[in-house]
């Protein structure tokens, strides 16, 4: 299933009203942007289709693959279209674009074992026609080995290739050189970090890897950049519109002849027509994208949303803005609206006017579902607010979505092993030992492990929610959703099933509130594709009663905060409900200081919460508002 989730718009940039070249002058590269993955991999899918059907050369039409996350949905919808008959590739040769050194090809996080297990095992590729680096060729013959297979590239008619964080192609790291050819290459720490988790940690990950150079991939006759969600946003703005330096290896492909870009609209969210449209074109100035206009205005000229004058629109290109409205009219009403998304209650206030609030008084009490992707997300990103829900006695239901058990280190299941066994409940000790002992490296785990792992982080959501006052027999709900339960760090696609367990839980609590994660990073991880579950169930669910006085509520993640431009209700923490969420999250012991994915971020996830929600309150502040300790905001999808 490709990820289809995108959020509502309100306003925005009328791209029909402009030359395209005025539009996209900022660009230096040729870039189309999509709703969402779905729609970009259909638009990729289409120009491979038509591109190989028209070739009539007698070689065979040489296609550049890219491995990773970036491509998986584009694989999935090319072998559909192939089992459905609309593309053959018999006349179609694939040379991948890198690989780890050394490795086997039959090891699971192997380039090759990648591209044959997500696509070429499901086509009618002709085995003489795939080429993927050899990543066993003796250290003393690399060099030849990569020099033959740097020549055999030396017509590649589509190069289809996926962009690192921190600019890369292949493993093209930055500081390459632009005119370099495949080689073996060091790899970064940072990049080794990233790739840890399919290691199953830093100490098994490749300190090298085979990869085309940069000059290789700019021989192609034509080449397509994918990059899907936020947490590419900062790089696609640098390869797409910053200055060409080895720093970002991409951006050397800005002198390329026939390139293009395609993301959705949350990887291209720091691109100036997205982010700054007014600084590009003519805009359809609805509410929502004058506020978001407006809070941008407010953190360049640094100033609260009262104190904006004629000159600052003016002077910073929203002089479009004014054009039926006074700047301080604009102000009042921005404020006022702003203002109106803070409350206390976020479940609604009994007998109260809700005319401006965020959320309406009746019912009272209201059933609530909280989806939390892992058994943590609920109190780390909305704990605050999941308090007050129960606090103000909504009827309150959290769902785990997935068992998150491939995230607890072993040393902690030895340590809850030896508690039972102090305790005086059994000495499993020696059995969970032999266990470990013998996972194999690079292999799912053994379900028995995984089953203990489950067990310890189901019970640390029960303590979670117990410390605030929720029954965790009655109103906690573990979905084990079946996608996730693969035993490796790369998950299974969405299923019926996945959906049924859903509808299920819905329909028997037929809730007036759901919170979910909305994130928007990467479409293939855990968050987003448990999204995707969430909204698949919904629509199964669309023409039931109950849905119709249901509204959906989106927090976000561990990394990420909502743009204040988008907020539809912020609801403010005192120090105390802080403290009290805090010791919440602290009750996940297993995902403390020794998480095995703890990503770049040092911090724990306590203190990347505290710190997210105290500057949204900064934030907050700084417009004119009222002064918080903290605030958690989400945006209202439905």
């Amino acid at each position: 299933m490709n990820n289809k989730y995108s959020l509502p718009e309100e306003g925005g940039l009328l791209e029909h009203a402009a030359p395209k070249d005025i539009i996209r002058r900022f660009e230096k590269i040729n870039t189309n942007i999509f709703d969402s993955e779905y729609d970009g991999v259909q638009y990729v899918a289409d120009k491979i289709t038509a591109t190989v059907a028209a070739f009539t050369e007698e070689r065979p039409f040489v296609l550049g693959l890219t491995t990773g996350q970036t491509p998986l949905g584009l694989y999935r919808e090319l072998v559909a279209r192939h089992k459905k008959g609309l593309i053959s590739f018999k006349n179609v040769a694939v040379y991948s674009l890198d690989e780890f050194y050394p490795i086997a090809s039959n090891e699971q996080q192997s380039r090759n074992y990648r591209i044959h297990e997500e696509f070429l095992n499901h086509i009618d590729i002709r085995p003489e026609n795939i080429h993927i680096p050899d990543a066993q060729i003796p250290q003393d013959k690399i060099t030849d080995y990569c020099r033959e297979y740097d020549k055999a590239l030396s017509k590649i008619d589509l190069m289809i290739i996926g962009l690192g964080e921190d600019g890369q192609i292949g493993f093209n790291e930055p500081g390459s050189y632009e005119l370099s050819r495949t080689r073996l290459v060091q790899l970064t720490y940072n990049t080794r970090k990233v790739q840890s988790g399919a290691f199953f940690g830093l100490e098994n990950t490749p300190k090298m890897a085979i990869t085309m150079g940069i000059d290789t991939v700019k021989r192609s006759d034509e080449i397509i950049l994918m990059a899907w969600g936020e947490n590419k946003s900062s790089i696609i703005q640098k390869v797409v519109e910053g200055e060409v330096t080895p720093q970002v290896p991409a951006s050397f492909l800005q002198s390329h002849r026939n390139i293009e870009v395609v993301v959705d609209k949350t990887a291209a969210e720091h691109l100036t027509r997205v982010e700054t449209p007014w600084l590009v074109g003519p805009c359809d100035w609805q509410p929502k994208f004058v506020r978001k206009a407006v809070v941008w205005l407010c953190g360049v000229v640094k100033k609260p949303i009262l104190k904006l004058t004629y000159k600052d629109y003016i002077e910073n290109s929203l002089g479009e803005l004014l054009e039926q409205q006074t700047y301080d009219q604009i102000n009042i009403k921005v404020f006022n609206d702003l203002q109106h998304t803070i409350t206390g209650w976020p479940g609604g206030k009994p007998n109260a006017d809700d005319s401006t609030r965020p959320v309406a008084s009746s019912p009272f009490p209201k059933r609530v579902v909280i989806f939390s992707p892992h058994p943590d997300d609920d109190v780390i990103s909305m704990g605050g607010t999941f308090i007050r829900l129960v606090q103000q006695g909504h009827d309150v239901h959290v769902a785990y979505e997935t068992s998150g058990n491939v995230a607890v280190h072993d040393d902690v299941v030895l340590q809850n092993i030896d508690t039972a066994r102090e305790l005086g409940f059994g000495d499993k000790t020696a059995e969970v030992k032999q266990i470990i002992a013998g996972k194999q490296k690079g292999q799912p785990e053994p379900r028995p492990l995984l089953n203990l792992k489950g067990s310890i982080r189901r019970a640390e959501a029960r303590a979670a929610v117990r410390s605030f006052g929720l029954n965790p027999d009655t109103n906690a709900h573990f979905l084990n959703l079946p996608f996730y339960e693969t035993g490796g760090i790369k998950k299974g696609q969405l299923t019926e099933k996945d959906y049924e367990i859903i509808v299920k839980l819905l329909r028997e609590i037929k809730p007036h509130q759901i919170y979910a994660a909305g994130d928007l990073a990467d479409p293939h991880g855990t968050h987003r594709t448990a999204m995707e579950a969430i909204l698949a169930a919904l629509e199964i669910v669309k023409d039931d009663e109950w849905l119709k006085d249901c509204h959906l509520w989106l927090y976000r993640g561990a990394w990420m905060e909502w743009n204040l431009g988008m907020v539809d209700m912020a609801v403010p923490l005192s120090p105390d409900e802080l403290i009290m969420k805090r010791h919440a999250i602290y009750r996940h012991l297993s995902q403390k200081d020794i998480m095995p994915f703890p990503g770049s971020d040092p911090r724990e996830f306590w203190q990347r919460a505290e710190d997210r929600t105290q500057n949204t309150a900064r934030l907050y502040d700084e417009l004119g508002m009222a002064e918080y300790q903290a605030i958690e905001v989400f945006v209202k999808m439905f």
